[in-house]
């Protein structure tokens, strides 16, 4: 296999073990928890996830589009400013958790506390990839996975959210150390430049706009219903999208592997053939993976997510169609990244905001369960408006300018 086809293997083995440390912690965390005390961690491990996203699309996104010799500096940066960010972001998260009653304020507390170990560990996933290095980065997550089940297999049956918090933050200690070892090779005698990050106009600014709006939304909207309905909802709601963490992984390194080789076809057609039958096929595993799961006896059930399972079990029809719907959306946005890149934004500001609506409506209206309805009809009213997005480009124009690179020459 060619060092190109071993990196790729690599990218996507990392994004596996990304994915798989995330539904396993949400896994674990169920089975030791109470249902109540489950919905606290979902809480912590929403607002988490938000930050993260947020980190992922002002950092990590604008980071892997650098090249040149200038990289060993770029990666510093990045990986300082995380830093820089994720404390000041903890300390707000603290102060949170201080102000907030009971168990669910302790958990906020715990967030804080960890919260730059995590997300710089997660940020170094980036450095490695704009640095053409993703077994490095394999190396530390695998690590990561590792160390963060061991840490959540000792914690005793019935732990308090704000236990598990910290126990899942302090596991990222030695993978964090790994992955500072494995840079630094490339880092070594370069200078951080934060300044970049705090002006205005750059590249990350732009990927926050759409992450926000396209995910972010709605991640806000599920963590609004613990904050003004009932923590049990985002319980619920995060134990059914749990189960389906591993179309997550394929959703991912479609977005990720995607754009290159379509960036090789001829022209709208072909493209469009090609996305729209790996979209098909996406829709099939989730309507697959859906049946499997609403088939799986309640026994197994509880083995996987402990109290939760019986609520969760009930939405795993409506999260099972949304998830079959997403193949499809996510391969008509991976076309306009290809054909028509600024297209993208429009369209994630107004159909992730009527999700948004949709949901809290549902929820209004019927509870738990028409929320987890609403999000699927979000997926596909989005969907279908990103294909008919894509049916108007016109077939003979040539593509459109791609999003603005850095300037510096190949590597």
């Amino acid at each position: 296999m060619s060092r190109r086809g071993l990196a790729a293997v690599a990218s996507v083995l990392d994004q596996a073990a990304s994915s798989a440390t995330n539904i396993l912690v949400l896994v674990l965390a169920a089975r030791l928890s109470s249902a109540s005390a489950f919905a606290d961690f979902s809480m912590v491990y929403v607002t988490f996830s938000v930050l993260l996203g947020l980190n992922m699309a002002y950092v990590g996104q604008s980071l892997v589009l650098e090249k040149g010799e200038g990289l060993g500096a770029a990666c510093r940066s990045a990986a300082g400013f995380t830093g820089a960010a994720s404390a000041a972001a903890g300390v707000l998260l603290a102060v949170v958790g201080l102000a907030l009653p009971g168990a669910t304020g302790r958990a906020f507390l715990a967030l804080g506390l960890v919260l730059p170990l995590v997300l710089l560990q997660d940020g170094l996933r980036y450095c490695f990839s704009a640095l053409r290095a993703p077994e490095r980065a394999l190396a530390a997550d695998a690590l990561r996975l590792v160390c963060v089940v061991a840490a959540l297999a000792l914690q005793p049956e019935g732990a308090s959210a704000g236990r598990l918090v910290l126990a899942w933050g302090l596991s990222a200690l030695p993978a964090l150390g790994l992955g500072l070892w494995l840079l630094r090779p490339y880092v070594r005698g370069s200078r951080a430049d934060l300044r970049p990050y705090l002006r205005r106009g750059h590249l990350g600014q732009r990927f926050v706009v759409e992450f926000a709006v396209g995910n972010g939304s709605s991640q806000l909207a599920v963590l609004g219903l613990g904050v003004f309905a009932t923590p049990l909802a985002v319980g619920a709601l995060r134990g059914a999208t749990t189960l389906f963490g591993p179309l997550n992984v394929l959703f991912n390194s479609a977005n990720a592997f995607g754009p290159p080789v379509l960036g090789r076809l001829a022209g709208k057609r072909a493209t469009v053939r090609a996305t729209v039958a790996l979209g098909l096929v996406l829709a099939a595993v989730g309507a697959g993976w859906a049946t499997t799961l609403y088939l799986l006896p309640d026994r197994l059930g509880r083995e996987l997510l402990g109290d939760t399972w019986a609520s969760a079990s009930a939405l795993l029809p409506a999260t099972g169609a949304q998830y079959a719907v997403m193949g499809l959306g996510t391969c008509a946005l991976l076309t306009l990244r290809v054909l028509a890149p600024k297209a993208t934004l429009s369209l994630q500001v107004v159909f992730s905001l009527l999700s948004v609506g949709l949901l809290l409506g549902g929820y209004a209206v019927w509870g738990v369960a028409g929320a987890a309805w609403a999000l699927a009809a979000g997926s596909a009213i989005k969907a279908l408006a990103a294909w008919l997005r894509v049916a108007r480009l016109d077939p003979a124009a040539p593509q459109p300018d791609e999003p603005r690179r850095a300037a510096a020459p190949a590597a």
